[in-house]
């Protein structure tokens, strides 16, 4: 019961993340939408490009290829870092955490939960979960920063 748990949280649970975050938006007034569509724009694809140069820049191998066991989720055994899965959730968390705190509360603990998963999977280490939430946060705050003054 407890590895379908970890493995939900760990490959499917993103799509939940994505599903509310979508369901909130539209719900909202034309003009908040794109404002929250345009830091969306911005700060996701940054946030996928810095993570990629971070992975050029950093290699953690997964922990079922350096501790030799089969992961819950069957995976690469590439680059760890940083974790797709919690840069998406996480970054996403961010954006909506932005206009709505409530919402974006949920959707972080969703986000962690999603990282813990996989980490719990065994196909990621705690590094890779925190520095996809650090560059996840990081550009949407400068993002939103960056927004607010132009």
């Amino acid at each position: 019961m407890l590895d379908s748990l970890i493995i939900f949280g760990a490959k499917y649970l993103y799509i939940v993340v994505v599903a509310v975050a979508i369901i909130y938006i539209l719900r909202q007034p034309r003009e908040k939408q794109k404002r929250i569509l345009l830091l969306a724009i911005i700060s996701l694809p940054i946030a996928y490009i810095v993570a990629k140069i971070g992975s050029w820049l950093y290699f953690d191998p997964r922990p079922f290829v350096v501790g030799n066991f089969t992961p819950l989720v069957p995976h690469v055994a590439d680059n760890g870092f940083p974790s797709d899965h919690t840069l998406l959730t996480s970054a996403i968390a961010s954006v909506i955490y932005v206009f709505n705190k409530k919402i974006g509360v949920l959707l972080w603990i969703l986000a962690l939960i999603v990282g813990i998963s996989r980490v719990s999977a065994g196909i990621h280490h705690p590094v890779d979960i925190l520095g996809s939430i650090i560059i996840s946060v990081l550009i949407v705050f400068v993002a939103h920063k960056f927004i607010n003054h132009y």
